[in-house]
This record gives C-alpha cells, structure tokens and sequence, in this order.
C-alpha cells in the first residue's frame, strides 16, 4: 500500500452517508478531494437535510487531505464541464472518481408495482441515480485517463451477484442500482487500455444521517436501535466503505479489479481494514445466509 499525497479526487455527492465517508478516508490517506453536492450552508437542495458540503470538505481537511467544497447539480452538464475544467487548472489531473450521486429515498415507493408507482417520482429517481452518473463520467474521464493507474468507482445498492436474484423494493429502484452495476463493468471495458480501473461498490447497511435519524440514535450510540431492528446489528458506518475506497485506490495491483462488483465487505477481508469500531461487518453475505433466510438475528461470525 502507498499513501495518496499528491494524488487529486473527487466524490460526487459527498454531503453525507456514503459519499462523506469516503471523503474523510481519502483524506485521512493524504489526498486532495473536491466534494460536491447541491447543499451548502447557504442553500438546501430539495432532498431538504441539514449535512452541507463544507461540512464534508471540512473534515477531509480534518482527517490529513485537503477537502474543497464545490457546489453542482450532477444533473447540470454545464456545472460539471465546470467543475472539472477547475480541477485540471488548479490540479492539472485527476486519479479517484467517485460517483455516490443519488439523493432519491424520499422518491421511492416500497414495494408498489410500477403502474402504481408514480411516473414521476420513478422518473426523477431515475435521472438522480444514472443521469447523473453518466454526465460525470463523460466530463470528468477524459482528464483521468490521462495518467495510469486512475480509479473510478460507481457507488450502489447491492452487489451485481445479489441483484441478479432479488427485486429490489421497487421497478425503478431495482433499475436504478442494477443499471450501476453494469456501468461500472462497461466504463471497465473504455478505461482498460489507458491503464484505469472502474469498479462497482456497494456498502452493507449503512448508517447514514437518515438511518441513524430514523432510528432516533447517534452514531456513537448505535446499538441502541437494535432493540427496534434486530438485524441491525449488521450495520456499519460511512467510514467503512471509505477505507474501501482508500484501500482500492493505494493498491498497486488495483488493475485486478477492473469491472467487478464490490462489496465493503468482501474488501476488507481482503485488504485488512475495520470499521470505526474494530469489526469487520460483513453485510451482503449476512443478509443471504442470516436475514433471507428467515433466521433470527445474530451477527456472530459476520462482523
């Protein structure tokens, strides 16, 4: 493993969950990363939550890197031409992009089939979670691909393996995260001969700033809500995924990867890394062999 001083990212849609943690990892290894999102302290987007991208920059800078907030609509092509026309004057490159844009669980409809959903709301999510994804990658690869050894990685829902067999909550959810997994595995196919790497990565169950709120517990209380849902006992912070991402882009075997779906998981067993408390949570694998198969909750060997 190597650190990543000197070397430029950037997670889009890193105001929270996810996208936040993998921020402060990158930055905890020494990078440089551009954090964007629609909310910032002066404005909320219309996902209507208190967690700002200064906030994400700010701990970036926190962990050891260096964070830069930059406020865009992955859905504008004018912002995000924008956007990566500032990092190659500023930076001149860029080696990590992390896509984790998404924002849509106020717009999903559990378990409604797709004549009763609303179009609209199935529309937008869909424009949140792939549109978004696309225009990012067509603005900001051709300055990554300038240098070997470049990684991006398409954040989802689920490994491709588990996707392939269970409906996922709804038509256009299920659309929506298996469309990832196959992005990340084309994006494989255009970035190989240019020595890159694309990859797709789910975390397991997440405790966002959402779960945790909906829960009624804070981070550093978390188990509290297992009272309420037991198979939460599986669950892991935005940080864990982030030292996967960390993981990846400091291996010098990363090309190995190329166009394979990832779980947090499955790469820290391989990697060596923890979560924020010490375990190992192993989420994808639980859910099959614990949760869908009807046994009571106990994750005693998977983390």
């Amino acid at each position: 493993m190597t650190s990543l001083h000197g070397k430029i990212a950037l997670v889009a849609g890193a105001t929270r969950g996810a996208g936040r943690g993998i921020a402060a990892e990158l930055g905890a290894a020494g990078a440089t990363v551009y954090v964007t999102g629609r909310t910032t302290r002066a404005e909320r987007s219309e996902y209507d939550r208190p967690e700002t991208i200064e906030e994400t920059a700010e701990l970036v800078t926190k962990a050891g890197g260096r964070g830069i907030p930059v406020q865009v609509d992955h859905l504008d092509p004018v912002q995000v031409q924008k956007l990566v026309s500032r990092i190659e004057q500023e930076q001149g490159r860029l080696d990590i992009l992390v896509n984790d844009i998404w924002g849509a669980e106020k717009l999903i409809e559990w378990n409604i089939p797709v004549w009763e959903h609303s179009l609209e709301k199935g529309l937008r999510m869909l424009r949140l979670a792939v549109d978004t994804h696309l225009i990012t990658n067509h603005f900001a690869l051709p300055l990554l691909i300038k240098n070997k050894h470049g990684l991006i990685v398409e954040m989802t829902d689920g490994t491709a393996e588990y996707n392939r067999t269970n409906y996922r909550v709804s038509m256009f959810y299920d659309q929506a995260k298996t469309s990832i997994n196959r992005m990340a595995w084309a994006l494989a196919q255009e970035v190989q001969p240019y020595g890159c790497t694309a990859v797709a990565l789910t975390p397991g169950w997440l405790r966002s700033e959402m779960m945790l709120e909906h829960y009624g517990v804070q981070e550093d209380h978390w188990q509290d809500a297992v009272a309420q849902e037991p198979h939460f006992c599986i669950s892991e912070s935005p940080r864990y995924v982030g030292r996967a991402v960390a993981a990846l882009a400091q291996d010098p075997g990363l090309a190995r990867w190329n166009g394979q779906s990832l779980s947090s998981g499955q790469l820290a067993q391989e990697y060596g890394f923890t979560d924020i408390d010490g375990s190992q949570p192993d989420s994808w694998r639980y859910l099959v062999e614990v949760a869908d198969a009807g046994k009571p909750a106990n994750a005693e060997g998977y983390r």
